[in-house]
């Protein structure tokens, strides 16, 4: 079962972005905390959004997926940027990640959104071989750019 996160499941839901960053070999780099996750989610503003994975015999939530809007400027309107997706080990293979994506491509037909989009680290087989079963396609010859941390705080002082 695929539902709408509420507040209450801020905590799970930060829980399972730093069990994601140890499995992503990056546990450092999860540093963000239940108030800026409840804001982002729940805020006046909120600018992202999630939905929760839950074990359909014992409801116990074992994934989730968390994005926001970016927009096509070629294609005119909004797309879904899927920041994470991830189903706790033991219940891997199980269809709840499946389910997670295609409630993901659901929500963007359904508001006539042009594209579901997201990254995925290069040795991440299992789940490379996952999405492109579902057909979804690389994008080759693009490559992610990043300014965080000093080189931002200094190219904004530029």
């Amino acid at each position: 079962m695929i539902r709408t996160a509420v507040a209450s499941d801020v905590p799970l839901v930060l829980a399972m972005i730093r069990e994601l960053a140890e499995y992503e070999k990056a546990p450092q780099e999860a540093v963000a905390t239940e108030e800026q996750l409840h804001e982002a989610l729940f805020g006046a503003n909120p600018a992202l959004f999630g939905l929760i994975a839950e074990d359909d015999a014992t409801g116990e939530p074992v994934g989730f997926a968390v994005w926001f809007l970016n927009f096509s400027t070629w294609r005119g309107t909004h797309g879904i940027y899927l920041e994470d997706l991830y189903v706790r080990p033991e219940a891997r293979g199980g269809g709840h990640g499946k389910a997670l994506l295609l409630e993901l491509a659901r929500i963007a037909v359904e508001r006539g959104y042009a594209r579901v989009e997201w990254s995925v680290l290069d040795w991440n087989q299992p789940s490379i071989d996952f999405y492109k079963s579902l057909g979804a396609v690389p994008m080759d010859g693009w490559t992610v750019y990043r300014l965080t941390d000093e080189a931002l705080t200094t190219a904004a002082r530029r």
